[in-house]
């Protein structure tokens, strides 16, 4: 069985960027964003994957996920996936012993960043990077799937 541990955090500031790889862009939608499962199709440069995860609220939720041919994911995006998109440009940053992905979303999401880090157990401790604000874990609206149905542009500031 699949299990995905993540963590997920708002940025305080940009210091990040100082550790940061040069970044990988990705565009992904949803087949299917149901009460039980999401389906998603993720394109990175020359690959892609299919995702079914879990609609699971925290940090614990199933996952599953399959590289697909790139013709099929950007067919799948064009003509199945549900509109907007998600289009973000993903960092890795390395800090302490772990590498924590941070996302700079683009289109609808534009001014939404946020920090992931992936666990290989739920009370895995792990050391806070000084840019590393509130927990937003628990919070469904930072779920890819939700900035679908609910963009940040459309979020009351």
């Amino acid at each position: 069985m699949a299990q995905e541990i993540e963590r997920k955090f708002l940025l305080v500031n940009d210091q990040w960027r100082e550790y940061a790889d040069a970044g990988q862009r990705m565009r992904q939608g949803y087949l299917v964003g149901a009460q039980r499962a999401s389906i998603r199709v993720r394109v990175a440069g020359e690959y892609a994957w299919l995702n079914i995860k879990s609609a699971t609220l925290g940090v614990e939720r199933r996952e599953y996920e399959y590289p697909i041919p790139l013709r099929d994911a950007e067919e799948m995006l064009a003509e199945l996936c549900e509109r907007p998109q998600i289009e973000k440009v993903r960092y890795e940053v390395p800090w302490a012993g772990h590498t924590w992905e941070v996302d700079v979303f683009e289109g609808d999401n534009e001014g939404l960043v946020v920090a992931e880090i992936e666990l290989s157990d739920a009370e895995e401790a792990f050391e806070r990077p000084p840019w590393i604000g509130e927990e937003v874990s628990d919070d469904p609206r930072y779920y890819n799937v939700c900035l679908i149905q609910h963009p940040f542009s459309q979020w009351a500031k």
